[in-house]
Parts: C-alpha cells; sequence; structure tokens
C-alpha cells in the first residue's frame, strides 16, 4: 500500500497569517491533533501540532528554568523559549521545513521516516502542492482493518506449510530444535530455543498465521543452547 491508499483528504490548514489563538480553537473544534500552515499556492510552509502549544504564558506552561540551567541554556535559547510561548504569531511556533512524502511513497517507507525523525504525521505532496496527511494514527487505523480481514478459512495443511516456510525464511528460527503440530487451527509449538526474544517471536509468527484459532506453547527457553542448532 501507499499513501494515496490511506492519506487523510483534504487536508485542514492555515494560513502563515493565522494566530496561535485561532490554531488552537481550530484544533479543539475539529477534534485533529496538528494542521499544515500553507501558503497561497496550497505550498507546506511549516506545521503547528498540540506539541508546539503546550508552552504558553497563557496556561502558565511556559518553560522555567533554575538560574545554573539557564547559564548552561545560552541566550539563544531562552529567547527561542520566550517566543514559543508569547507569540501571537503561528509562523513563530510551527515546525519548518516540514517532511513530505509523495502520493506513491509506501507505507513501510512512511514508518521508517516517522521512526527515524519522531515524527506523528508527514505531509502528502503533488507537484509542490499539499493533498493529504498521513499519521501514525492512520497507519494504527491500515493495521486494524488488515487485521480485520484475515481469512480464517484455512485448513491444517495450508496452514503447517504457511508456518514451515514462514520458519525457514527467518535468521532467528532455529528450525532444528524446533517443532510444531497443527490439529483443528490450533498451532503446538515444541522445541528448544536460546533467548525469550527468540521464544515470543516464535509465539508471534505462529499466531499472525492466517487462519489460525490458537497457539499452544511448549516451548523451551535455555540461553546456553548452541546457536545453529
Amino acid at each position: 500500500m501507499k499513501a494515496k491508499d490511506i492519506m487523510t483528504s483534504p487536508v485542514i490548514t492555515v494560513g502563515s497569517n493565522a494566530t496561535v489563538h485561532e490554531v488552537a480553537c481550530l484544533l479543539a473544534e475539529r477534534g485533529i491533533s496538528a494542521v499544515p500552515v500553507v501558503d497561497g499556492d496550497k505550498g507546506v510552509v511549516g506545521i503547528v501540532s498540540e506539541g508546539d502549544l503546550l508552552r504558553r504564558k497563557e496556561l502558565g506552561s511556559n518553560k522555567r528554568r533554575s538560574w545554573w540551567l539557564e547559564l548552561l541554556a545560552g541566550t539563544d535559547t531562552l529567547a527561542r523559549d520566550y517566543t514559543q510561548s508569547h507569540t501571537s504569531a503561528v509562523r513563530d511556533v510551527m515546525r519548518s521545513p516540514v517532511i513530505s512524502v509523495s502520493e506513491e511513497t509506501p507505507l513501510t517507507d512512511i514508518a521508517d521516516i516517522l521512526e527515524e525523525h519522531g515524527i506523528k504525521r508527514v505531509t502528502v505532496m503533488r507537484e509542490g502542492k499539499l493533498v493529504g496527511l498521513v499519521s501514525r494514527a492512520d497507519l494504527v487505523r491500515t493495521l486494524a482493518r488488515a487485521a480485520a480481514k484475515a481469512d480464517p478459512l484455512r485448513d491444517d495443511k495450508s496452514i503447517r506449510n504457511t508456518m514451515l516456510q514462514r520458519i525457514k525464511s527467518q535468521p532467528w528460527a532455529a528450525t532444528a530444535s524446533v517443532n510444531f503440530l497443527v490439529e483443528g487451527g490450533v498451532i503446538e509449538l515444541h522445541g528448544l530455543v536460546a533467548s525469550g526474544d527468540q521464544h515470543r517471536a516464535l509465539r508471534v509468527l505462529a499466531e499472525t498465521v492466517p487462519g489460525v484459532k490458537s497457539v499452544r506453547d511448549r516451548i523451551v527457553e535455555m540461553p546456553n543452547l548452541p546457536t545453529g542448532l
């Protein structure tokens, strides 16, 4: 799947001349957590989220540091904090530049970008103009829909073949020391693994095979188990 398949569109936006108060009202009224800031040509110049409005003088939540932390912070940092908490202009609190993707960007790449940059959303652009927004919430909703559509009607032979293929494809799965049985859609795991991480991964591998009703876990952890068994 790609960005165009799950993005929110059209996107609620504000102009660069908007005020902090206007953005706060918009977020509250629409039940959203962020808005892109656009210019007259629908180009994205920034983005404002709830997190950018947390430290405000109106709330009494502007940052306060002890005198020695102020010395360490430096005048530029203190000046930025003051602007963030006192300005009325969105352009002073928005995050810029904004990380964007195209409509054709795969979801795997989007997940990598969100994780790598520690952000919650990316804008989706077409020829330099905003056409959508993909957030962590969009990815989670897509995951929920995919799980709901999973086909539960699989016979034991199909489950067994899928399970075997999955085990063989994973470098962490010690196939020679692990065995399993399939009966009535239930996978029963047997054998030895070298760590708790391998144990959990093997259980998850079995639980996510299409058609599996449940997993009986008989795996034994042996931390000193030689690798390659």
